[in-house]
């Protein structure tokens, strides 16, 4: 004799299966859109649901839109900047030179006065 469960091929917590049980379901329209990678997405949408002109790409990220002869562009990524970069765009090489003879000069004062032991 086999120990086992009653019900087998069911897991605890499963719902009743089958359309039937659920109800229908609602009216399902879909919408193709095309990425600039030539990937084709279908998502679907209630038939009452507006539909974006848009949609982002689940395979590569890139917006995607109905338009197959013109996907819109991947969108331009500004490279990252350090803090030295704004800094040299604000200041020029002259004013950079003042600016740190002048840091420079205040710290050999305050290492003079001990304040600075480094």
């Amino acid at each position: 004799m086999s120990g086992g469960s009653a019900i087998r091929g069911s897991r605890v917590g499963a719902g009743p299966m089958g359309e039937a049980e659920r109800g229908e379901s609602a009216p399902r329209e879909y919408v193709t859109y095309y990425c600039a990678n030539h990937h084709v997405i279908r998502p679907a949408f209630s038939v009452e649901a507006e539909i974006p002109d848009t949609w982002d790409c689940p395979k590569c990220g890139l917006p995607a839109n109905r338009d197959q002869a013109n996907p819109p562009e991947p969108p331009r990524t500004v490279p990252y900047k350090t803090h030295l970069a704004y800094v040299k765009e604000r200041r020029s090489d002259a004013e950079a030179a003042a600016i740190l003879a002048e840091a420079l000069a205040s710290l050999r004062e305050r290492r003079r006065s001990g304040e600075v032991i480094y």
